[in-house]
């Protein structure tokens, strides 16, 4: 039961929310077999902020899920997306982090318990990229209404054969295979955001992390470094052109292009004024 109230939960502030207990209660059992959610859209809606705000972002997942195969089936609202993307990014996020942390383990000293450990975040990331594969190709894609949903999708499915062949061997059939499907999906992106603003944060986030891709997963280091920069000096004029929450959101992507175009320049000897030193690689 949902009321229209304002609700305290850990110290955190939900201003439009009142959630009957027992949902609550549902975030904290230990198994997803006992997750109890909503079969209506509001519902799940309702329940997926919930998850999110109590850091459970296997159970919001779970949520969302059931939310795109209710009808009308894989068409979802913006807010509803962008839902699913930080469900998503969560998950993959929690193996992709302790990845990357046992695989600098791993370059210093083989030891088997690591190496063990290292091979199950490898296969959960797997499962995890799979899992958002068949959403995307079986029922998101097919019922994009528009460019920008398919933008969003494409760059979304992109983004996932990266995020896969990080943890591949690089020169493995399996490594090459996520690299060609990356590629592809992030032209198709592009194909679709013809349409689009330049200045847009969809279009501005995909470029962005295409470039990323194009810099650190091909090593086309000064292709990454051109689509990175024509974006940013592209997009720079038009901003004001935004409404206000496009245009925080817009002015964070073009903030982390030019913290990669300050990191890039510096290690292609490229002279780029006004650029931050000693920045890591970002995506969005």
């Amino acid at each position: 039961k949902v009321t229209v109230s304002v609700l305290y939960w850990e110290g955190r502030c939900l201003p439009t929310l009142r959630i009957d207990p027992r949902i609550f209660r549902a975030l904290h059992r230990s198994t997803m077999a006992s997750f109890d959610i909503p079969s209506d859209r509001r519902g799940l809606i309702v329940m997926a902020k919930v998850a999110e705000q109590c850091e459970r972002y296997d159970e919001m997942l779970v949520c969302l899920k059931r939310l795109i195969a209710t009808p009308p089936v894989g068409v979802l609202t913006l807010e509803e997306k962008n839902l699913l993307s930080v469900a998503y990014k969560n998950v993959v996020g929690a193996r992709r982090a302790p990845w990357r942390t046992l695989h600098g383990f791993e370059q210093k000293s083989k030891n088997d318990a690591v190496v063990q450990f290292k091979s199950r975040m490898e296969t959960e990331i797997a499962e995890i990229c799979n899992d958002i594969f068949e959403l995307l190709t079986d029922k998101l894609i097919p019922n994009a209404p528009d460019d920008e949903s398919r933008v969003f999708y494409y760059k979304l499915k992109a983004d996932y054969h990266r995020y896969f062949v990080e943890v591949l061997e690089p020169s493995t059939d399996a490594a090459t295979k996520q690299r060609a499907a990356a590629r592809e999906a992030y032209e198709s992106a592009i194909k679709h955001a013809a349409s689009l603003p330049v200045e847009s944060p969809t279009v501005l986030g995909l470029k962005l992390n295409f470039s990323v891709f194009q810099y650190e997963i091909e090593k086309e280091q000064h292709a990454g470094y051109d689509l990175a920069k024509s974006t940013f000096t592209e997009a720079y004029e038009r901003l004001d052109a935004l409404e206000d929450e496009d245009y925080r959101e817009s002015a964070t992507i073009m903030s982390l292009l030019r913290d990669n175009l300050g990191t890039w320049a510096e290690t292609l000897g490229i002279r780029e004024e006004g650029a931050d030193d000693g920045m890591a690689m970002e995506d969005c």
